[in-house]
């Protein structure tokens, strides 16, 4: 009988890198999808799985709907990839931000605890609930948390709920500490994005600058089909467990501009740059370097797409894009 997972989030970056691995394993893949007139099917357009996935309706904001999915389904896997993800964006909608990404996972866990106590959880947490962290050197499992936002906030709940049904009901229920991870199918919303769509329509002619914000803040970014695979290997371990996912490396918007910009053949990038004050958050977050040893011994897992690999990918695509429309 083949394994049944429940990806929340289905429709964003991660959820169809997942359900594609998940596919490529004999999985039977649900994916949750709130009640839009016209759902956005293009992340799992692009990876040719719309028709393979089983999409139902729900809200991570009502208890009621989750339940009964639960109950309907009984998933030997939940992948929960649901949020609300912009960090920008948090400051403005706080009260959305915590109902989604804090009491969402706990309507969650509640209804695997009553009506699927079998099932095996896994939670998509981040490396924001590191913030500004004053430990130096990288951030490990064991490094204190410092949130710089109500994004990272409400994150940082539901990696502590998690742990607390792990301990007090013994559900199997991991965290997976991911870094920045970008793909071509990244929200354009986000800076990586941003860049590499800004730089496709310089160099065809549809736009002449980017407006963007702090140009040295740091990231530890890898790519998110890397990322999906260590989803699912935190699930296979006999014990759940917390994993940093990251690369161990750290390259800063400036190095992103700088590849995005060589790759379209343009040079001298710093003039159409500018820079935008909208931009900026209210608490900067300037450096994310995460130390993957852990997810290397016990999980066999590691990063295989570098980081000019990476922006190089994301700018094929958003030149091949823009090209043909």
């Amino acid at each position: 009988m083949k394994k049944k997972a429940l990806i929340t989030g289905i429709l964003g970056q991660d959820g169809p890198y997942l359900a594609k691995l998940l596919l490529g394993k004999d999985y039977e893949v649900y994916g949750l999808i709130r009640r839009y007139a016209n759902p956005n099917f293009s992340n799992t357009d692009y990876l040719g799985i719309t028709d393979k996935i089983n999409f139902i309706s729900g809200d991570m904001t009502d208890e009621a709907s989750i339940i009964n999915i639960i109950k309907a389904i009984h998933p030997d896997e939940v992948y929960n990839l649901a949020a609300q993800s912009f960090v920008g964006v948090s400051w403005d909608q706080s009260k959305v931000t915590t109902e989604i990404n804090a009491l969402g996972v706990l309507y969650l866990l509640n209804a695997i605890k009553y009506f699927s106590p079998t099932t095996k959880f896994y939670q998509a947490s981040t490396s924001e609930m590191f913030g500004n962290s004053h430990i130096e050197g990288l951030q490990t499992e064991e490094t204190p948390f410092y949130p710089r936002s109500p994004y990272a906030i409400a994150k940082l709940y539901a990696y502590w709920i998690v742990i607390n049904f792990k301990e007090s009901y013994g559900m199997y229920c991991a965290n997976g500490i991911l870094f920045n991870h970008e793909s071509p199918i990244r929200g354009m919303e986000f800076v990586t994005r941003k860049i590499t769509d800004g730089v496709a329509r310089i160099k065809l002619g549809l736009s002449k600058e980017i407006y963007l914000g702090n140009l040295d803040s740091k990231r530890d970014w890898g790519f998110a089909g890397d990322y999906v695979e260590a989803m699912w290997l935190m699930l296979q371990q006999e014990k759940p467990d917390n994993y940093i996912i990251s690369t161990g490396e750290t390259h800063s918007v400036r190095d992103f501009l700088d590849i995005a910009f060589k790759y379209a053949g343009i040079d001298n990038w710093e003039k159409y740059v500018k820079l935008d004050p909208r931009f900026r958050r209210p608490a900067e977050l300037f450096s994310l370097h995460g130390k993957n040893d852990k997810a290397r011994e016990v999980l066999a897992w590691e990063p295989k797409v570098k980081f000019n690999e990476l922006v190089k990918m994301m700018m094929e695509a958003d030149l091949k894009r823009l090209s043909v429309k």
